[in-house]
This record gives structure tokens, C-alpha cells and sequence, in this order.
């Protein structure tokens, strides 16, 4: 019965265009800005293939505001010296990022201020250097 393969054939393809999507480049990140986020964390994913914080920011008239905020995988963060504990809802935390170029309330982590005054640091330039290009290899 040829079924079978041609079976395996269309799961495997559906496997590999997922991860190829779950990949995506730094483009959707303005790497020449830096916003500076202060605020509550709400929630903080410890997930594959980014680790995530959301975090309530308030504006100006003191409206929370809500940021995602995209980190490494847990697996990179933990060797950045991370512990999945590391931040807890309620946090009161400074985080730097940079944002979405479609102004959207979300980012791209650089580092982060806890509220011991400890931080954590992504490891990537902070000077608009591509992320992941032979240049940025230097």
C-alpha cells in the first residue's frame, strides 16, 4: 500500500515548514532603538523557542499598559546564568528592548534590572549591530 509513505511524506513537510516558522528573523524589531520599560511583571514564560515576559508599563496619565517582551530559548538563558525563577509576577523590574517596528507594545530584550538590583543581559549588541549575520559574528 502506498498510502503510508506519501503519508509520512506530508508530516514531515507540515513538521519542517513549522520549525521554518518558528525561526523568524530579527526584522520585525527596530534594532536602532532602545525603549526603557518599567514596570510590573505580569507573566513570565519559561517556553520553547523563547522564553517570554509581559510586563504592565504605565503611561503617562498612569494606565497600564501592556509589553511582550521576546527573550532566548530558556536552554540560552540558562547559560547566561537564568533560573526559570528568576522573574515572578509582581516584579517591579526595568527592561530594555528593542520595540516593534509597527509600534505595536512589544520587543526584543537586552537586558533587564530585578528588583534586587541584579541584571540579567541577553548578550546581544546594543548599538543597532545586525543580530546573527556575519558582521555581528566579529
Amino acid at each position: 500500500m502506498k498510502v503510508l509513505p506519501l503519508k509520512w511524506a506530508v508530516v514531515a513537510t507540515l513538521v519542517m515548514s513549522t520549525a521554518a516558522v518558528a525561526h523568524h528573523s530579527f526584522a520585525m524589531f527596530d534594532r536602532a532603538k532602545i525603549v526603557v520599560l518599567k514596570g510590573t511583571v505580569t507573566s513570565f514564560q519559561w517556553t520553547n523557542p523563547h522564553a517570554w515576559i509581559e510586563i504592565d508599563v504605565p503611561d503617562a496619565g498612569g494606565k497600564a499598559r501592556s509589553w511582550g517582551v521576546e527573550l532566548n530559548s530558556p536552554n540560552n538563558l540558562t547559560r547566561q546564568g537564568w533560573k526559570r525563577t528568576a522573574v515572578k509576577p509582581g516584579d517591579k523590574v526595568t527592561i530594555r528592548v528593542n520595540p516593534l517596528r509597527n509600534g505595536s507594545p512589544g520587543g526584543l530584550f537586552l537586558d533587564i534590572v530585578l528588583p534586587d538590583g541584579k541584571v540579567l543581559d541577553s548578550g546581544l549588541p546594543k548599538d543597532g549591530t545586525p543580530v546573527n549575520t556575519p558582521l555581528s559574528q566579529k
